[in-house]
Parts: C-alpha cells; structure tokens; sequence
C-alpha cells in the first residue's frame, strides 16, 4: 500500500487519473479523495494497493498528468500488511 498527497491541476479529474493509474502493471486497486479545491488545483490523498507497486513509474505517470507529489504519508509492503493498533 502506498499513500500519497499530491497537488494536481484540475484536469484531469479523478476519475480519469485513478482510472489511468488502475491500469498500471502492478497496481490492484485505487483510491482518491479531494482534500482541498482552488480554482485551477486541488490537494488530493491517492492511495494504491498492489502485489508490486513501482513508486517511480508511479511518480513519472503522476508527474505526466501534471501532478506533483507534496509526501508520502504512509507505505505498506511484505507478505502480510499490519493493521495499525
């Protein structure tokens, strides 16, 4: 599991680019959520699960879309994700 803050331009929206970024080898699933719109940005939380994430493909499609990533808030990896307590 990955989870990113990015800062994206509008366009594309995220349907497109969590559609775009689902269909990256390696990746089983995504998630995004809009944390803050301004009018030509917005602050989102992407999240991405899959059984080998490559962070910088992912981060070259990120950037290719016109995003940009501001940290990485959390990662999982092993054979067996922990459930924080």
């Amino acid at each position: 599991m990955l989870v990113l803050d990015v800062l994206k331009p509008s366009e594309p929206s995220i349907v497109d680019m969590a559609k775009k970024l689902g269909e990256m080898d390696g990746v089983d699933g995504v998630e995004i959520s809009v944390l803050e719109i301004d009018r030509r940005v917005e602050t989102v939380k992407i999240t991405l699960e899959g059984s080998s994430l490559n962070f910088e493909k992912i981060n070259a499609a990120l950037d290719r879309y016109g995003a940009t990533i501001h940290s990485i808030d959390k990662v999982a990896s092993g054979k067996k994700l922990i459930n924080p307590s």
